[in-house]
């Protein structure tokens, strides 16, 4: 355990970053995964919709830092081509 004033608030600091950063990665796996779902089942009428909540989280997660903007095109560019194959 830090003895320094300062340390001790970093660590503060860098464990509520981290369960931030945590929660936002976690919900954007996650529409991720719905969407990839949607697509393997062949939902065509949820499929748009779930690509826009995806892309509306990986936006979030590069806004807040938690993803860099070149990865969150990357996925975002993916999950497009998925949907286009699909439909």
């Amino acid at each position: 355990m830090a003895n320094i004033k300062s340390a001790k608030k970093r660590i503060l600091v860098t464990s509520k970053r981290q369960a931030r950063n945590r929660h936002i990665k976690s919900s954007t796996k996650t529409a991720i995964k719905k969407l990839t779902a949607a697509v393997g089942a062949g939902e065509k009428d949820q499929v748009q919709v779930l690509l826009s909540q995806a892309t509306a989280a990986i936006d979030t997660a590069c806004s807040k830092g938690v993803y860099h903007k070149n990865t969150a095109a990357r996925k975002k560019s993916r999950l497009a081509k998925l949907v286009n194959k699909a439909v």
